[in-house]
């Protein structure tokens, strides 16, 4: 329970950014976690499904055996396997699923916005990435793509004229 002066502590500070999340300590590069940190619960959940099934294997005349044990060790097994399935290696960071996505919207990039995402049953890792044509002050091309995390194909590109209006954005940006 909360107690009153933690509460009015919040409420006066207000709705800010953990410390650990503040924009202006990042010293570098940001790293996308690697999709293969999935074999890791992957492993444990395969380590309790092998002990239950050695416990319902070796105390099969117990009466605290029982298809609840049974259940539980189908489940850990099942979802260990998938944990290993889904949890291939990243092999695409964001520079190369950029680039990637650049040749396929086939204009030069300006700014752009860049997500990972997954996609699928196995849950793939894909990027998904904005991009906008680098003419300035108003970008004439916008596109979409996905790319694929593990081989780097695009998935999917969307590419269309830009229908935005960034006039009331870009009053202070002068072409080069």
């Amino acid at each position: 329970m909360v107690d009153d002066a933690d509460e009015r502590a919040q409420e006066q500070e207000g709705d800010v950014l953990p410390a650990d999340l503040q924009p202006a300590l990042v010293t570098g590069p940001y790293l996308f976690p690697n999709n293969s940190r999935r074999r890791i619960p992957a492993v444990l959940y395969l380590i309790c499904a092998a002990a239950l099934a050695a416990l319902v294997v070796t105390g099969a005349d117990s009466p605290a055996v029982n298809g609840g044990l049974v259940a539980a060790a189908v489940l850990f097994g099942v979802l260990g396997v998938y944990s290993l399935a889904a949890g291939g290696d990243l092999r695409v960071d964001d520079h190369d699923a950029l680039v990637a996505a650049g040749v396929a919207a086939g204009f030069a990039v300006g700014p752009a916005s860049i997500q990972l995402g997954w996609r699928g049953v196995l849950a793939r890792p894909t990027w998904r990435i904005l991009l906008y044509s680098d003419e300035l002050p108003r970008p004439t091309r916008r596109a979409l793509v996905l790319v694929d995390g593990f081989d780097g194909t695009v998935v999917d590109a969307i590419v269309e004229d830009n229908p935005e209006d960034w006039s009331d954005h870009t009053s202070d940006i002068e072409p080069d």
